[in-house]
């Protein structure tokens, strides 16, 4: 049985999260004592008790969801696992991929914390509110989704952010370019096209500016080889050079995150059981949609880490 662990992303955090866990484990405790410690104030008080808008916050909602995945892991591990042993790959979504890289030991737990808020800000930084969009694309294909984002670009940049895969698509950029192509979208016979309320133009050319912040947060930490390889959002290939991770890094600041062909890759590769580590069920969900060979599995409470354990190592 090949087995990945995948990583969620922004959209996942709920006010509680995490609470649980603290709670039953010492080990998810400290994570949570750890990352607060490494961003110098207690995150950890919004995860558990809001209020939501604060945890919403991109700044907030990146780290903390980091956190609770890593919270699961230190559990896992303390309980026997052992990553390289048991798993074959690990994957996340977006901000999930620095999870992913976190748990596979390629930064630790402070740093990833502190790259995560950099992220963050920089993200929010990037573009003055009201400039940017998202859009969620509900029913069209791939392909028709990009010929109408490149009708848009008269009306300024417009991309595809995310490929959810099972017909959903996200495009960002500039407003009035996302605006035009989610009404083209409907007028072509998409299902829905639904405009985000989210704060900036995340996965966008317009991103630009914070992917020069991060390239130079990045050069900044220790990168080490994770132990088990890392599918990278942009190129949907395992990487386990530290050079050639931070270079993916900056580029999926600005880059479609690929998650259909992430799931797709991993069916094609065997790795056919998805254990979603963290907040929520959002990649499990996916998962079911995009591959019927794949089956997902979502740990974010005590229940679900005895079972994985069970699993994984009798």
């Amino acid at each position: 049985m090949t087995i990945a662990f995948t990583f969620p992303g922004q959209g996942s955090q709920a006010v509680g999260m995490g609470k649980e866990l603290s709670d039953a484990f010492p080990e998810a405790a400290g994570v949570f004592a750890e990352v607060d410690d490494a961003l110098g104030e207690n995150l950890s008080a919004i995860m558990f008790d809001g209020p939501e808008a604060e945890l919403t916050l991109t700044a907030n909602a990146q780290p903390a969801l980091m956190a609770v995945s890593m919270a699961i892991i230190r559990v896992l591990e303390a309980r026997g696992l052992i990553l390289r042993d048991k798993v074959s790959y690990v994957a996340g979504h977006s901000l999930g991929e620095y999870s992913a890289l976190c748990a596979a030991g390629s930064f630790t737990i402070a740093d990833t914390a502190r790259l995560l808020r950099i992220r963050g800000n920089a993200m929010q930084a990037a573009v003055p509110v009201g400039e940017g969009a998202m859009a969620a694309i509900i029913g069209l294909e791939h392909d028709d989704v990009q010929a109408i984002c490149d009708e848009a670009l008269v009306h300024g940049s417009c991309q595809i952010a995310n490929d959810n895969g099972g017909g959903q698509l996200v495009i960002s950029g500039a407003k009035p370019a996302v605006e035009r192509a989610a009404r083209t979208a409907t007028e072509k016979g998409a299902k829905r096209a639904l405009m985000l309320p989210v704060s900036a133009p995340f996965h966008s050319t317009l991103m630009a500016p914070a992917a020069e912040v991060m390239r130079a947060a990045l050069a900044e930490v220790e990168i080490r080889e994770p132990v088990v390889p890392v599918i990278a959002n942009v190129s949907v290939q395992p990487v386990t050079d530290p050079k050639e991770i931070a270079r993916l890094l900056v580029e999926q600041v600005t880059g479609q995150v690929r998650w259909r062909e992430t799931v797709e890759w991993f069916a094609g590769n065997d790795a056919t059981s998805l254990y979603e580590i963290g907040s929520g069920k959002v990649l499990t969900g996916l998962a079911r949609r995009i591959d019927k060979s794949v089956t997902g599995y979502a740990v974010n409470t005590a229940t679900d880490i005895e079972n994985l354990l069970q699993t994984l190592c009798g």
